[in-house]
């Protein structure tokens, strides 16, 4: 298995992913190659929480040119975890 801190990279911190937190709805960009269940586990043993539900969007790469040189950006892949009713919250900010 690999290392939790390999499969998920960074927290997504957009005004939409804030209001979602209200709802227990966390958003990470994770690893290309992980699955649902590598992500369920990675945020259960990083963050001590339990997991509800997974789910991940793929976004492919954006065409960019740079004078005469072209090419596509890196693609990403979005999850979005759904912690259970009895968990508790992730921090993201402390105050």
């Amino acid at each position: 298995m690999k290392d939790p801190r390999d499969i998920i990279k960074r927290p997504v911190i957009t005004e939409r992913s804030t209001d979602l937190m209200a709802e227990k709805k966390y958003t990470f960009d994770v690893d290309v190659r992980a699955n649902k269940t590598e992500v369920k586990d990675a945020i259960e043993k990083i963050f001590d929480v339990k997991v509800e539900k997974v789910n991940i969007m793929n976004y492919k790469g954006k065409f960019k040119r740079v004078g005469r040189y072209s090419g596509l950006t890196n693609r990403r892949r979005k999850a979005v975890v759904t912690l259970t009713q009895e968990s508790n919250e992730i921090e993201f900010f402390e105050a």
